[in-house]
């Protein structure tokens, strides 16, 4: 097998190893190896019981003799003598007793190490996620599971941790297993040897269960994505389920949902407890069988096998903590696999960044020959425009005529499949285009409000330095918000509450507006921004906007009409492609298109 192979096969049946370990690093090994000391000191320790036991028995006193039935082991009892400790009562219990202080000390590194480690995976794990997403393409994006995104960095993170836990802890618990067999082997190869291939026989009953286990918590992890998006969904729609009444038949899906992973749950619990109870038992009966063999059968003393029944009983306990903290971790190993495959896909659709840095917007966007598809299907069609520095553009058309996905190019939120788009000297795939869209201030429909104070939606959390509060109060007054919030109770440490239920939906698209001029942009993209306000409204937040015409370079997608009358050019849109282009009048007498949809509108 070639090296290329042997990586494979490691990757394969180490995944979940590598996941860790991308982690963790050199962290990991440090844990072995504080785990390999606790069980070696402690085995050293027990091997002193014989000697012990003897002396308390009046037995020999004698080193070389002790040592005799001690098998492998003896060089403890004859290394006394070496190191000038004689083997009497008195010096088998200090050395017993610097075993053990040994074993605490290097428990105590063990203890704290673990904890550390797992501070510093669940800091790392969330950090890693937090950067994902953030550089998480838009486009993918858009067709991804939002409820498997929320369940997989929220829910599944805390299980992702107990997998960690578990994993580790039967690692360090089968190192503890393998030093005490060793040390069995040591003392008594013979009966170690039985015992061993007694054990191995009996792991053919836990391996259905093993295998059940992690089928069943694959399951688990797809049920709790689909609870997530359904529960997102009861958020978002709670307004026209709780008005239309359909908000108990939702309750009795989201119900459903939780029954299903009850009973999954519940399986895995019952194969828990199942696997609890034949550990102990099994064990016992293969280890009493081999005593009969070999005494009964086999006609060896009892005595000779003594200290390897002690190691044995010792790594008994340990090894049914391997296995339960093994299916505890096959529990959970649903949750590991799909957060270690969710992040290979966030790091595969990652936004491809170019290295010029943008500054300020000085001359023209330039839009050449664009096509954008999303799978197979065509958005945009060679689409070529230009929008000079301070001008006003609005972007018209029928639904899914392509005007979103236009302004989400022009935004850099997605790249063209095919043409360009240039700012100033810069192609936009050469951009880092966070520096970019620094520079862009972004109203929507729905207008973002936090469940925070207006300064802090308007400065996005901005230190109260006299700078920025005089700033805070400069771009309140030029978004025409300023009386309404010196009327509040608490002025500008007023909360907003909820998604700004505390406010109007004109105060949420002026505030909204506030925030953005408040970042001193270049570039204001209004998406539908007053086509879910009322008339009065929209005429007030109209006016606002016509008021920062030639400040800024604005760009507009309006279904109604009227709210672009005074941009400086009117970019009309059909199926993907520009049919017209022109001022707000001249469309209106040169294109039939654009004619019938101002007749329609009835201004």
């Amino acid at each position: 097998m070639n090296l290329a192979g042997v990586k494979s096969v490691l990757k394969r049946n180490f995944s979940s190893f590598f996941f860790f370990y991308q982690f963790l690093r050199y962290r990991i090994f440090f844990a072995l190896l504080f785990s390999l000391l606790v069980g070696v000191l402690d085995g050293f320790g027990l091997a002193m019981f014989l000697p012990l036991m003897q002396k308390v028995d009046g037995g020999a006193a004698d080193a070389t003799y002790e040592a005799e039935g001690m098998g492998g082991l003896s060089f403890i009892v004859t290394g006394m003598e070496k190191i000038g400790l004689p083997f009497t009562l008195t010096g088998v219990l200090v050395m017993m007793l610097v075993f053990f202080m040994l074993k605490g000390f290097f428990r105590f590194l063990e203890g704290y190490n673990r904890v550390m480690n797992q501070r510093y995976f669940i800091k790392r794990l969330r950090f890693s996620n937090i950067d994902l997403l953030s550089g998480y393409s838009y486009k993918a994006f858009v067709l991804a599971d939002s409820g498997r995104i929320q369940n997989t960095f929220s829910a599944e993170v805390e299980r992702v941790v107990t997998a960690y836990r578990s994993y580790f802890s039967s690692i360090q618990f089968g190192v503890l297993v393998f030093v005490y067999i060793v040390m069995a082997f040591m003392a008594n190869p013979q009966f170690t040897l039985m015992v061993a291939v007694g054990g191995g026989l009996t792991n053919f009953i836990y391996k259905r269960i093993y295998a059940t286990t992690k089928k069943l918590s694959r399951e688990l992890t797809k049920k709790n994505h689909g609870f997530q998006g359904l529960l997102i969904q009861k958020v978002a729609f709670f307004k026209y389920l709780k008005a239309t009444g359909y908000l108990p038949l939702y309750g009795k899906k989201l119900k459903l949902t939780i029954l299903q992973i009850e009973q999954h749950a519940r399986k895995m619990g019952m194969l828990s407890s199942a696997l609890q109870s034949l550990r102990e038992p099994v064990v016992i009966a293969v280890v009493i069988s081999v005593i009969m063999l070999q005494v009964n059968v086999m006609h060896q003393p009892l005595g000779q096998i003594v200290l390897s029944l002690l190691f044995f009983y010792r790594s008994l306990s340990f090894l049914m903590a391997v296995q339960n903290h093994w299916n505890t971790f096959l529990g959970v190993s649903g949750s590991l696999e799909n957060m270690n495959e969710f992040a290979r896909e966030l790091k595969r659709d990652q936004d491809k960044q170019g290295k010029d840095k943008f500054g300020r917007f000085a001359n023209k966007v330039s839009v050449q020959h664009v096509d954008f598809y999303y799978g197979n299907t065509p958005i945009l069609r060679d689409v070529s425009f230009e929008i000079n520095r301070n001008e006003t553009v609005a972007l018209v058309g029928e639904s899914g005529s392509g005007k979103t996905t236009l302004m989400n190019l022009l935004a850099g939120l997605m790249l063209p499949d095919g043409g360009q788009i240039k700012l100033d000297d810069h192609m936009m795939a050469s951009l880092d285009r966070g520096t970019f869209q620094r520079r862009i201030g972004y109203i929507t429909q729905d207008p973002v409000i936090f469940n925070d104070t207006v300064f802090n939606n308007v400065t996005l959390w901005a230190s109260p330095t006299p700078e920025h509060i005089a700033r805070f109060y400069a771009v309140l007054k030029q978004a025409a918000i300023y009386e309404f919030v010196m009327e509040m109770p608490q002025k500008e440490a007023s909360l907003l509450g909820n998604n700004g239920i505390m406010v109007s939906g004109g105060q949420k698209q002026r505030l909204s507006i506030a925030r953005e001029l408040y970042k001193q942009v270049d570039f204001l993209f209004f998406d539908e921004a007053t086509s879910a306000l009322d008339s009065e409204t929209e005429r007030a937040i109209q006016q606002n906007i016509d008021q920062l015409k030639g400040q800024y370079t604005m760009v507009m997608i309006a279904h109604r009409l009227s709210t672009v009358k005074n941009a400086d050019k009117v970019i009309l849109l059909s199926k993907g492609r520009i049919e017209a282009v022109g001022s707000f009048d001249e469309l209106s007498e040169r294109s039939g298109t654009f004619k019938r949809m101002v007749s329609l509108q009835e201004f």
